[in-house]
């Protein structure tokens, strides 16, 4: 697909979110029991503190209990017994900014942390681990002789990355969560077609979803700071995405027909594991509904949608 024609499918997809301005909710969750069975716990026999666990028992102890370090939420059992009460220690699918090669950080925040804080946490680190990754592929695309405009478009994108780990880390802390540490490996030089793969995954998959994500939470959030950030981060995330498939049409012309293979092949590989992550990414239904973020069936079919616009065939 050409950077051209990925605004109107965006356009297209944004108008199936639930805007949050008339009362409609993104409500439905999907049964984690299903297919995740690694992402879900029994309750634990006994607490930290040696008690045993109660219909009033906090999501932080029962986690804490289990050894859990992401955000999690009792799973409720059926009334007749066939599901009991579980733990879903799950982290949710979040694809905001581009990781780069050698990040040792995970954005993580401490056990106890509000989910929403974790959730913004998360978002805010893969932001700032943006930074870096746009001004290292800068750097890359003048050293490979790349099309000016690519390189500044490059450079202006990290800059946008500042401010959006900015405004993340800002509805971080609204909800309770510091700042996650960001570690990044030194950078290494690498091949044309390696920046081509990075790209081609990070980029033409993972943050083309993200800019997909963030103009849905901007029309779905119930929190109006959420709405407004996303609001703004939405239009340069569109941009960058449109970035990503430029660099992929010069670097393809590039390459030698076998890397192009390999390239996409990486890009194949990666819409496969989108929408698994989008299949087992679960969340309670309020932070559904405060964050904008879609459920997990809602996440999955948006997957299928744009990869069958991008690279038809990959899901097949």
């Amino acid at each position: 697909m050409s950077r051209g024609k990925l605004r109107p499918v965006f356009k297209r997809l944004w108008l199936l979110a639930p805007v949050a301005t008339l009362g409609v909710g993104c409500s439905s969750t999907w049964d984690c029991r299903e297919g995740t069975e690694q992402s879900v716990f029994a309750l634990p026999d006994t607490l930290r503190d040696g008690s045993v666990p109660t219909a009033e028992t906090s999501c932080a102890a029962l986690c804490d209990a289990l050894g859990a370090s992401v955000p999690c939420f009792r799973v409720p059992g059926d009334k007749d017994g066939h599901y009991p009460d579980a733990v879903s220690c799950e982290a949710p699918l979040i694809c905001e900014g581009r990781r780069p090669e050698g990040l040792c950080s995970d954005g993580a925040v401490a056990k106890g942390t509000p989910v929403l804080g974790a959730l913004f946490a998360k978002m805010a680190h893969l932001e700032a681990a943006s930074v870096p990754a746009f001004e290292r592929l800068a750097e890359e695309l003048a050293g490979h002789g790349a099309p000016e405009h690519l390189v500044r478009a490059a450079r202006r994108s990290a800059k946008d990355e500042v401010r959006h780990a900015e405004a993340m880390a800002s509805l971080a802390r609204r909800h309770g969560a510091p700042m996650p540490e960001l570690r990044v490996q030194p950078f290494q030089p690498r091949s044309l077609e390696a920046l081509a793969i990075e790209n081609a995954v990070e980029g033409c998959v993972r943050e083309t979803y993200g800019a997909l994500l963030a103009g849905w939470q901007a029309r779905s959030a119930e929190d109006a700071q959420v709405r407004e950030s996303l609001g703004t981060i939405a239009p340069d995330e569109l941009r960058h995405a449109e970035l990503s498939l430029a660099i992929d049409a010069w670097a393809m012309e590039q390459l030698s027909p076998e890397a192009r293979e390999r390239v996409n092949a990486a890009r194949r590989e990666a819409w496969r594991q989108l929408e698994q992550d989008a299949s087992a990414s679960h969340l309670p239904e309020e932070v559904v509904r405060l964050s904008g973020l879609p459920s997990a069936d809602v996440a999955s079919r948006l997957v299928r949608e744009l990869a069958s616009e991008l690279m038809p065939g990959a899901l097949a």
